[in-house]
């Protein structure tokens, strides 16, 4: 499986302009009944809303769609694909629901505003990279364990799990091609004191912010 970057669960972001506000939900699906699902959740949710712009990327049978849902052609939901595509993004929905201000805002103002709206609900996601991985169980003393954490957290290393009991037990996410380097690192570090046991390969989510 090739890597592909998502988000992990959902976010929102809002913009105003002319009293109008765009509410932007924006959230992770890993099927079309999945989108859709969440595409009628939103739409019970704001039933007095104008308009429940939407657009959606899936990896299931390289789907994209994406609905005006009564704007002017071409003015909501293109520019929220846009923001999802330009942002690399799959697997994921976003809705933009639309509460009328009373003041037209014209082609470029509809165009500016979801576009503004998706691009805070991006902002505020967890974005995750799913990509071939190996998980590390790295059991450590106390004495090495502040050490050890600020070499991790230096290195942007995934922390999975802490146990503290009679030793540090560490679970680590690394990608594939970079485990057998943190692996060694951990060793220099310890000077061979650590305990590791690299994991089988599998694809999994890594945060990237």
């Amino acid at each position: 499986m090739d890597p592909f970057n998502t988000i992990e669960g959902g976010a929102t972001g809002e913009y105003e302009e002319k009293k109008s506000r765009f509410i932007a939900a924006l959230h992770h699906a890993d099927t079309e009944a999945e989108a859709l699902a969440f595409l009628a959740r939103i739409r019970e949710e704001n039933p007095m809303a104008r308009h429940n712009v939407y657009a959606y990327i899936l990896r299931e049978d390289n789907r994209v769609r994406y609905s005006d849902d009564g704007e002017p052609q071409k003015t909501a939901g293109i520019p929220v694909l846009s923001v999802l595509e330009h942002a690399g993004l799959k697997d994921v929905i976003c809705v933009v629901t639309r509460y009328f201000g009373g003041t037209l805002l014209g082609t470029g103002g509809l165009v500016r505003a979801y576009t503004k709206a998706t691009q805070e609900a991006v902002a505020a996601a967890r974005l995750v990279t799913y990509a071939p991985c190996r998980d590390l169980v790295v059991c450590i003393g106390y004495p090495l364990y502040d050490q050890v954490s600020h070499f991790l957290s230096e290195q942007g290393v995934q922390v999975l799990t802490s146990d503290f009991a009679a030793d540090v037990t560490l679970e680590l996410r690394a990608r594939t091609e970079e485990a057998e380097a943190l692996e060694s690192a951990l060793v220099n570090l310890t000077n061979g004191a650590a305990d590791i046991l690299v994991g089988d390969e599998s694809f999994q989510p890594i945060a990237v912010s």
